[in-house]
C-alpha cells in the first residue's frame, strides 16, 4: 500500500511541478528556470543526505556506469516537460508523458532490462495503452 501512496504523490508532484516550471520558464526563460530547479533540487538533496544517509558512495564504483546517468535524464525530463506543457496543455502533455512512461516501463519489464524482473507484455497491456491513447484523442477533440 505504501508503494501506491508514494506513486500517487509522485504523479501529483510531477504534474504540479511541470506546470510550475513551465510558468516560471515563461517568465524567466526555459534554461534559467531549469537551472534554478536543478540547483534547488541539488541543494535540498544535499540537505536530506546530511541527515538521512543510509547508503555508501564508494559502492558507486561497483555500480554499472549506465546507472550514473539518471541525473542527465533528470535534466531531460525537466526541460521536455516544460516544453511539452508550453506547446500543448498540462492535460494533453502529461497524458502523453504517462503513456510514454507506461510503454517504456512495459518494455523494460518485457525484456528484463536494467536488472528488472522479466514480465510478459500481454494483450492487456496493449489494450491499456490503446485506451490511454484514445483518451488523449478525446481530450484533444474540441
Amino acid at each position: 500500500m505504501i508503494g501506491v501512496i508514494f506513486s500517487i504523490i509522485a504523479g501529483v508532484a510531477m504534474s504540479v511541478q511541470g506546470v510550475m516550471n513551465t510558468r516560471l520558464g515563461e517568465r524567466i526563460g526555459t534554461a534559467e528556470a531549469n537551472a534554478l530547479v536543478q540547483c534547488t533540487a541539488a541543494l535540498l538533496s544535499l540537505l536530506v543526505l546530511a541527515f538521512f544517509h543510509s547508503g555508501s558512495f564508494p559502492a558507486l564504483l561497483q555500480t554499472p556506469k549506465l546507472y550514473w546517468f539518471g541525473g542527465v535524464l533528470g535534466l531531460v525530463i525537466t526541460v521536455t516537460v516544460m516544453l511539452g506543457i508550453r506547446d500543448l496543455s498540462p492535460t494533453v502533455s502529461i497524458s502523453i508523458i504517462l503513456i510514454s512512461q507506461l510503454l517504456v516501463a512495459a518494455l523494460i519489464d518485457a525484456f528484463g532490462l536494467m536488472d528488472s524482473e522479466q514480465q510478459p507484455f500481454t494483450w492487456t497491456k496493449y489494450a491499456g495503452l490503446g485506451l490511454m491513447l484514445g483518451g488523449v484523442v478525446l481530450f484533444k477533440l474540441r
